[in-house]
């Protein structure tokens, strides 16, 4: 049983992400403005020096702030739901690795826990990797929000920074992108699973050029944490949706919890449930610094079957029916 103590952090620690992820970039963006007309305005120079000198930075496979990824606080927030790291094999440190992790979720708990902090452990489930969460270009050039999650070692998900990670002498290399991205969180939905990835196959690509394996990664439960009002695809409001996130890069989307005080109200905190990660069997890809639409095609076939394959050797012990299956569109 939990202690009071322990239940506060839990749930302190959980709640400091979500207002984070939420408020932090506007947040500071609107006090950089306003400084600019007061007594303060150098605090405002002084940062967007700091943005320029550092501009690059993302690009060049970010930076880590060990004492920020081992941090309790990420402990804590792995605890309250709680979120499981589950590896089914070995990954040999003496190779680089292209994980791609389903499905997107609102917040992606379970993958920033997992891999861009040390709240689960991965550092000694897999150790002599070195993971990189790549996360959208716009999301480290906002300032604070930038700061905060560079801190544990996240990148662009362009090419440019990808390349420039795998690309590095020493091996065990390991990229981890949501693939969905934006478009997939429109679909976050309790209790269904559709992905969106049959079209995409950048990340085919980005592996082929530097021959990393590639691994599937699912987080059951990820898409259980909030209740979101799913619109109809022919409704104004998703159409309202789907044009903010071709402008803007993410999607707009509503979604409620429980209350900071009890779980009986609806507030911004996620549910406690369960989210379990399943790492899979890495899929080997060979180097080809210009591969083909062909090769492309065959190893993202290859890749949705073992997804699938893996889904379905693992979802009942998930606490999914057996009837339950993805979908990709």
């Amino acid at each position: 049983m939990k202690t009071l103590k322990k239940q506060w952090l839990e749930v302190l620690s959980t709640y400091q992400y979500v207002l984070c992820f939420l408020f932090l970039g506007p947040f500071f963006s609107l006090v950089g403005f306003f400084l600019l007309f007061t007594s303060l305005w150098y605090l405002s120079v002084l940062y967007l020096v700091w943005l320029f000198l550092d501009w690059d930075t993302p690009q060049q496979g970010g930076r880590r702030n060990q004492w920020l990824k081992n941090c309790t606080v990420w402990k804590h927030l792995s605890d309250y739901f709680p979120i499981k790291l589950v590896k089914t094999v070995e990954l040999p440190p003496d190779r680089n690795y292209v994980l791609l992790s389903h499905p997107h979720g609102i917040m992606g708990f379970g993958t920033v826990c997992n891999f861009s902090t040390e709240g689960t452990g991965c550092s000694q489930l897999f150790p002599g990797l070195r993971f990189s969460l790549a996360v959208l270009n716009c999301l480290l050039y906002v300032p604070g929000c930038r700061e905060y999650i560079m801190s544990c070692g996240t990148c662009s998900v362009n090419r440019q920074s990808l390349d420039y990670v795998l690309s590095q002498p020493q091996l065990g290399r390991a990229v981890v992108i949501m693939v969905g991205g934006a478009n997939e969180a429109l679909h976050t939905v309790p209790g269904e699973h559709c992905l969106t990835l049959r079209n995409r196959k950048g990340f085919v690509r980005l592996a082929l050029r530097h021959g990393a394996s590639l691994v599937p990664v699912y987080s059951f439960g990820e898409n259980d944490v909030f209740r979101v009002k799913a619109f109809a695809p022919d409704s104004w409001q998703r159409l309202f949706q789907v044009t903010i996130k071709r402008l803007l890069s993410f999607s707009p989307c509503i979604f409620w919890g429980r209350g900071l005080f009890s779980a009986k109200s609806w507030g911004l905190m996620p549910l406690a449930r369960p989210i379990t990660t399943v790492v899979g069997r890495p899929i080997p890809v060979p180097q080809c610094p210009q591969p083909t639409e062909e090769q492309v095609d065959h190893y993202h076939r290859l890749y949705m079957k073992a997804l699938e394959q893996l889904f379905e050797e693992h979802k009942e012990s998930c606490g999914l029916p057996a009837s339950t299956h993805l979908t990709f569109i």
